[in-house]
């Protein structure tokens, strides 16, 4: 395992994030597979608690874990899927240092920074970095660590002697240190001052790091003297010193970056032969040059209560653009303060007023989206927008809150409930359409939601509430409401399954909220034409909420978060389809939605492939994944471990045994209980069942693929039991 540790130095937000995924990003298009870990010094457990004011928005990733949001990034830039333990902070180290010694782990020793906090970050980085977050199970090359905050901080101190001591640890031929710093230019000659860094790594210095690659942030391009100083006084070579400069968006720092040749400096220093010499970044170059092309642009007014701080809402600005970069389309957010469009600002604030409707009314905004939140303030706001929407048939989304609000909207002006809301906000109402989820404990606020990637039923068809009892005799809904049987609902056309001919089809999205419609209410909402057409495995928890199209050309609610799993190269199917409706486009509302699918489908023929022992024999399934060529597998049978070479022409066809290298289980015929070929038993099983990814032990990791599962060591075990594939 090789490791790349990012630090910074001078102020914060200098771009760290968008620098350790750009040269992860690299590294996937020279062939290896990546990973990353966000270390946060603060002393929160994690980041569920922060204020989206103070810290923008909680990233939650599929295991529930509520992080930072650089690891957004991460998942966005690699397409990779993260765990909470990818995310490391103070709190978490402290808490693990401090049950160990409740327990007894320590043996009655005096515990202390050094070395029990440090060894447990060691530790941990050792373990988080084996862990496979490309879906096919395999061991990464390479883990990319950013430590945050700035270098000198009090509170990341424990994090940097730790890795003074890793360095060591692992070996220095197995780390690279990165440093990002701040070249400013003063003056009217628009000189370009080197102190900054100068005295930044000076401090990095003095802590035992010396940093392989400077990233010098700077308006314009370094020039060569300042390169020239900038290596004379901090130790390191004038090639090692990048210059990332302002660009017209950040999908072109990873080509700036391969421009100036980091990738050469890495294969060099980390030892990496195995890294093709040269990246292939034409499709990442092409999509960073076609968000500068738009010829068109339309409006989407975002309504919310966070909008002082944009980064409340990073992951759906950036979801809204990469539907931007497959409709052509420059989609641009209109920030709308909820509290602004509110009766109370139009006596304190008219202007305000004024100017928050006057964009929501604007003839060049073309869909409304409702974001999620806590809290009671705003809401008023938020439920005048969407009535707005509803009335005047313009695309809405709703998200979390946003779709809670939607019902809240649709009991007071559609069922006529005056005093209708949500517990949240009212706990004494005598119409509350959202209730507290029984599960959840409303004493402790940390880590008690429904968290993480959760399956969501959806309906094909408009009778849904039969659909979702498999019962297809009536073409009524139980609360005797006509609905046409052939109208296919939004939501499985937006996922893609407008023509499939199943009741029923399952999507996996994350989540993060303590209410929820209140099922008692369901018929009467559906009576009056809001349709629960997504629910969860119970049929019991209302998951997305629509209007027939025939009433409304847009009007989608979902209970979870579909920004979070949004790609550049496959947009969240809600996000894009409200998109492309916003921009006049119906005909492509499912085209992200086939996008996931496909890929689900690739992604399956790519894993049976990959651990396939005979996988030398045949040929790679035709996919659009850039992943390398598979790494050595340690295949575990009942009697022996093997080693199985990728791509080995004689790999159970040859009966020849080369020198120094055991042979696999296909190769020698290795039977199992009764005699059974080994081999041909999982090839057997591999293609007739295909991989499924699948969780695997307490930590989340492993992958069961046609009845086998791979740890974390990369090994392969048979399962007692096939059928749980």
């Amino acid at each position: 395992m090789k490791f790349i540790v990012v630090t910074g130095g001078v102020v914060s937000g200098l771009g760290k994030g968008i620098t350790i995924s750009s040269i992860g990003r690299i590294l996937k298009a020279s062939g290896l597979r990546v990973t990353s870990i966000k270390i946060d010094p603060y002393l929160n457990t994690d980041a569920g608690t922060m204020s989206p004011f103070e810290h923008g928005e909680t990233f939650v990733l599929d295991d529930g874990g509520e992080t930072d949001l650089d690891l957004g990034n991460y998942e966005r830039f690699l397409d990779i899927t993260l765990t909470g333990r990818h995310n490391i902070t103070s709190g978490k180290i402290y808490k693990e240092v401090i049950e160990k010694e409740r327990r007894g782990d320590y043996l009655g020793k005096t515990v202390q920074i050094v070395p029990h906090a440090t060894d447990a970050v060691q530790q941990w980085l050792k373990e988080v970095a084996e862990i496979s977050v490309d879906g096919t199970g395999a061991t990464p090359d390479v883990c990319l660590v950013e430590v945050g905050g700035t270098v000198g901080d009090i509170e990341s101190m424990v994090f940097l002697e730790a890795l003074r001591q890793f360095q060591f640890t692992v070996g220095r031929e197995n780390i690279l240190f990165v440093h990002v710093s701040l070249v400013p230019v003063l003056g009217s000659v628009g000189e370009q001052k080197t102190k900054p860094t100068q005295h930044s790594v000076k401090e990095l210095r003095a802590l035992g790091l010396s940093p392989d690659i400077i990233v010098c942030r700077s308006a314009t391009l370094l020039s060569d003297a300042t390169k020239s100083k900038i290596s004379t006084f901090c130790h390191v070579l004038p090639s090692s010193i990048i210059s990332v400069h302002d660009v017209t968006n950040i999908y072109h720092v990873p080509l700036i970056l391969a421009q100036q040749g980091i990738q050469g400096i890495i294969k060099k220093v980390l030892g990496l032969t195995s890294m093709h010499p040269t990246p292939d970044l034409e499709s990442w170059s092409n999509l960073a040059h076609t968000v500068d092309s738009f010829t068109r642009s339309v409006d989407i007014a975002l309504v919310g209560k966070y909008t002082g701080l944009e980064d409340a809402y990073l992951s759906v600005v950036k979801a809204l653009s990469h539907a931007s970069m497959h409709l052509n389309v420059s989609v641009k957010v209109r920030w709308v303060e909820a509290g602004d469009l509110e009766e109370a600002t139009k006596e304190s604030n008219p202007e305000k007023h004024a100017a928050a409707w006057a964009v929501l009314r604007a003839e060049s905004t073309r869909g409304v989206l409702i974001p999620g939140g806590f809290g009671v303030r705003g809401i008023e706001g938020m439920i005048a927008a969407t009535r707005f929407a509803r009335e005047n048939k313009v695309p809405t989304l709703g998200i979390c809150l946003g779709m809670q609000v939607m019902v809240i909207e649709h009991a007071i002006n559609v069922l006529g409930l005056a005093d209708a809301t949500s517990a949240e906000f009212d706990a004494d109402t005598t119409n509350p359409v959202v209730v507290f989820m029984p599960e959840i404990n409303p004493l402790q606020m940390g880590g008690t939601m429904r968290l993480g990637s959760r399956t969501t039923l959806v309906a094909t068809t408009l009778y849904k509430r039969d659909v979702m009892k498999n019962d297809t005799t009536k073409p009524t809904t139980e609360t005797g409401c006509s609905i046409d049987s052939v109208d296919r609902t939004l939501a499985s056309v937006v996922y893609g399954y407008g023509e499939s001919g199943d009741k029923t089809v399952g999507i996996n999205e994350r989540h993060r909220h303590r209410y929820e419609v209140n099922p008692e209410r369901v018929n009467a909402f559906e009576a009056s034409g809001l349709y629960f057409t997504g629910r969860d495995e119970t049929g019991v928890r209302m998951e997305v909420a629509e209007r027939n199209r025939t009433d409304h050309p847009f009007f989608l609610g979902v209970q979870y978060h579909p920004e979070l799993k949004s790609r550049p190269n496959r947009p969240s199917p809600p996000l894009f389809a409200f998109a492309a409706a916003a921009c006049s486009m119906p005909e492509r509302i499912s085209q992200a939605g086939d996008m996931w699918r496909e890929y689900g489908e690739g992604m399956k023929k790519e894993t049976t492939w990959l651990y396939s022992p005979t996988r030398g024999l045949r040929k790679r399934p035709v996919s659009a994944f850039s992943s390398p060529a598979p790494p050595q597998l340690h295949l575990t049978t009942n009697n022996s471990t093997a080693v199985s070479t990728p791509n080995s022409a004689d790999a159970g066809a040859s009966g020849s045994k080369k020198k120094g290298v055991k042979r696999t289980a296909s190769e020698t015929g290795a039977s199992s209980g009764a005699g059974t070929n080994v081999g041909e038993a999982i090839e057997d099983q591999l293609c007739e069942q295909g991989g499924e990814q699948k969780e695997g032990g307490a930590d989340g990791v492993g992958v069961s693929t046609g009845g086998y599962k791979l740890s974390k060591l990369n090994t392969l075990a048979k399962y007692s039991d096939c059928s749980d594939v």
